[in-house]
């Protein structure tokens, strides 16, 4: 005989799982427990994190934030390790104390080793069609970015490419060997 799993809502996995030790993701209803990340993985994430939110509170386009939860669907909470959000989208009164209802405009994950190419895949997939503008997948052991599109197309960079912003960061630019500076 085999046992039914339950699914749980986002409302379910919120109240069983925030403040608990440990990174967590619900997708299609279920748990996923992911190890803390590195020290090389945090290190270059706070990097691209500073980038980013110095540049949105510069020219005033919305907040970065990181490992925060964002609601993909009705059973799907994903946590980049890096994210953004555009200014109008951000209730004015009061930042949510809870996870973020929709998708971010930017999601960013930085590659550890232990993450398996179809684990980054079906994050790349959730974010894209949940109305994600922008990926870009951080890979520090090759110092490259992959960046998805929400149209479906994807570029790799390299050490001595530019990465953008493009409409999501206007203005934002980046050498992607300047990610990996210690």
């Amino acid at each position: 005989m085999t046992q039914q799993q339950t699914l749980l809502t986002v409302e379910d996995f919120y109240r069983l799982y925030s403040g608990k030790e440990g990174r967590h993701e619900l997708v299609k209803g279920e748990v996923v427990q992911m190890a803390p990340p590195g020290y090389q993985h945090s290190n270059v994430a706070l990097t691209i994190g500073a980038l980013i939110r110095a540049h949105a509170r510069q020219h005033g386009l919305g907040r970065a934030v990181a490992c925060c939860g964002f609601i993909l669907g009705p059973a799907t909470v994903r946590a980049p390790d890096l994210a953004f959000v555009r200014q109008e989208r951000i209730p004015e009164k009061r930042l949510p104390t809870g996870y973020f209802d929709g998708p971010p405009d930017l999601a960013v994950e930085v590659v550890s080793p232990s993450d398996t190419a179809a684990e980054i895949e079906a994050k790349v997939h959730d974010y894209v069609r949940s109305g994600v503008a922008q990926v870009w997948v951080v890979y520090p052991e090759g110092k490259r970015v992959h960046v998805f599109t929400s149209d479906g197309k994807g570029m790799r960079l390299e050490a001595g490419d530019t990465l953008t912003g493009g409409d999501v960061l206007p203005g934002f630019a980046v050498t992607v060997s300047e990610l990996f500076e210690a």
